[in-house]
Formats: structure tokens, C-alpha cells, sequence
């Protein structure tokens, strides 16, 4: 069954009944991913909810100077999509690219609809994973306007425990919004404590 690992992550919160496990195993299509692979890129639309079997994933924006801002890490177990241009149906200003060889499996938009309608489980796991969402990015906007550099480095070490070993430091400087220089400087000092 290809929908197994979503199965078993919605075990989590809510399992599915049979009838929605046999839509879903219908609606889900893996895709294998090389390193620097894209899923969604600037002016396309989100069209797919995808989840992380194996690999590791970054959501990030490109601004006017060319400076890239990492939003979310998507390692194992983990959904990632631009929820805004998959519900307002608009071009997403957002890039969704592999940070590692990735294995995903991808639900597309007609199919979570269908799954919504035919599954209260299924909505309902789905409304936990986009609270969820939505819960840790009112902590991100928190964290930029009224946390030192060193706490929002401790909170990424928190929330991805195993990433500081998987993915560079200009990826976490990204992330918590300054240059890998300053992370290097903020990582001595939290050593010598």
C-alpha cells in the first residue's frame, strides 16, 4: 500500500476508517527526488500536499536582492505545502526544493477535496496538521519581532532536533534570519556556557 506512512502518521491523531484508507492508497502518488529538486517554484500553483518519506525539504522565498528566507524544514513524517496557494488557487510566491535526495508521496487538490467530503477522519486529520501549521508560524512571526538571535537559534535546535547535522549553517542562518557569520558567532558563544 502506497499511503502506508500517511496511514500510520494520521494513527497519531485520528485513524483513518477503511473506506477513506482505500480512497486515499487511490489518491496518493510517490515521487522520488534528487538533491536541489523542485516541487513548486514562484508563479505556479500548489496543487498537491505533500508528504516526506524519506529526505529532507525546504519552503523558502527569494526577495528583491536576491537574499533567500528558508519558512519551514520538512524531514520524515512531515507535510509541506503553501497552504495559501493551494486554498486561494493563486501563484505561489514560494519555493518547496530538496535539500537532500527525497522520497515524497503527493495528494493532489481534487483528491484532498474528494478526501475531505467522503472522510471526517481524514478532514479532521487534516485540520490538526493546518493548525498545527498555522500554530508555528504565529511562533516564527513572534520569534522575529521579540527574540534575541541566540533564543531563535535555540528554538530551531528544539524544533529540529536532528537537522543541525543534516543541512548546512547557511540553511539554519536562513532560517532564523541573519548571516551565517553571526550564527558562527552565536554558536561559540553558546558553547563556552
Amino acid at each position: 500500500m502506497i499511503a502506508t506512512p500517511i496511514i500510520e502518521s494520521f494513527s497519531n491523531y485520528w485513524p483513518l476508517e477503511d473506506k477513506a484508507i482505500e480512497i486515499l492508497n487511490n489518491s496518493v502518488t510517490g515521487k522520488k527526488l534528487k538533491r536541489k529538486a523542485f516541487i513548486l517554484k514562484p508563479g505556479e500553483e500548489c496543487n498537491h500536499f505533500s508528504f516526506v518519506v524519506k529526505g529532507c525539504l525546504k519552503m523558502y522565498k527569494v526577495d528583491d536582492k536576491g537574499n533567500r528566507h528558508n519558512l519551514q524544514f520538512a524531514i520524515e513524517n512531515n507535510w509541506i505545502s503553501d497552504y495559501g496557494s493551494f486554498y486561494d488557487q493563486e501563484p505561489s510566491d514560494l519555493y518547496v526544493e530538496t535539500l537532500e535526495p527525497s522520497y515524497i508521496l503527493q495528494i493532489k487538490k481534487n483528491d484532498v477535496f474528494s478526501l475531505y467530503d467522503n472522510s471526517p477522519l481524514f478532514d479532521r486529520n487534516f485540520r490538526i496538521i493546518i493548525e498545527n501549521a498555522f500554530i508555528e508560524q504565529q511562533k516564527r512571526v513572534l520569534q522575529t519581532i521579540s527574540s534575541t538571535v541566540e533564543e531563535r537559534y535555540l528554538y530551531f535546535l528544539k524544533k529540529y532536533p536532528s537537522l543541525s547535522n543534516r543541512i548546512s549553517n547557511v540553511q539554519i542562518a536562513s532560517y532564523i534570519g541573519v548571516t551565517p557569520e553571526f550564527l558562527s558567532i552565536i554558536r561559540r558563544k553558546i558553547a563556552t556556557k
